[in-house]
């Protein structure tokens, strides 16, 4: 059961999204702030620890843990921008801190953080009107995002409501692409043969436009498009944007 629209929120846009595409954090705020919704940002927020947590680094991992859960004192909901690192705050920040000192208090965080797309489908209840061309969309929703927080459902529902758009399926779309972390980095080639199915099988569905509502994804994906030379004709966006430009008043939209 989903709360009722809060009037403000924690903005927590990963380091992967304030690195590598600050424009979909600045699409995502102004998505939620025509909502009705304020929207708090809190400087020294940084990695949420999943990397130290999926290398059996246990005792860094709740140290990152417990400086991030620090910066959001107040009982507002905590919107992430990353479905795997909304995963790894919701279900495994209470895993660490199990039987400790900190039980209570994981728990409680965890229970108000929600990924952007799963808040602004269940939570804001969001009413969109699409104002663009007549256009098809292929998604990529993180294993992570998709095990842990069923946030497929969610992205799906947003794009469902775009009236000129198609979403179309791509073969095995459950499967990971091969980012996975440092997965990428200790297990390399591994990586490699998974993007080169998962952007293979994304082409394949012959959609105009690649979304993900998890930059980890993208920037493998679009990596690997780059590499092969085909990032100009299809490069993946986080769903913020895509959305954001598709429900622009008409003169504005770029879809």
């Amino acid at each position: 059961m989903y709360p009722s629209k809060p009037s403000k929120v924690y903005f927590y846009a990963t380091c992967l999204l304030d690195v590598l595409d600050p424009n979909g954090g600045l699409a995502a705020i102004e998505l939620l702030e025509r909502e009705g919704i304020e929207v708090m940002w809190v400087e020294k927020q940084s990695c949420c620890g999943q990397p130290a947590y999926t290398s059996g680094y246990q005792d860094q991992a709740k140290t990152v843990a417990l400086s991030q859960m620090a910066l959001f004192p107040n009982n507002y909901p905590v919107v992430v921008m990353s479905g795997s690192c909304a995963g790894m705050m919701f279900k495994h920040y209470a895993d660490l801190f199990a039987a400790s000192e900190h039980a209570e208090k994981a728990q409680a965080f965890s229970q108000r953080v929600f990924e952007f797309s799963e808040f602004l489908a269940r939570v804001c209840r969001a009413n969109l009107t699409d104002t663009g061309e007549a256009s098809s969309v292929v998604l990529h929703t993180s294993c992570s995002g998709r095990r842990e927080m069923g946030i497929h459902t969610s992205s799906e529902a947003l794009l469902a409501q775009l009236d000129n758009v198609e979403l179309k399926q791509a073969a095995y779309d459950t499967e990971c692409c091969g980012f996975g972390g440092s997965f990428a980095l200790r297990h390399a080639e591994i990586s490699q043969a998974m993007v080169e199915d998962k952007a293979s099988h994304l082409k394949q569905s012959g959609a105009d436009y690649l979304v993900s509502a998890d930059w980890g994804c993208l920037a493998n994906i679009n990596g690997h498009l780059a590499y092969r030379g085909e990032a100009s004709m299809f490069k993946g966006q986080h769903l913020a944007s895509f959305l954001l430009k598709r429900t622009k008043p008409a003169s504005e939209a770029k879809a």
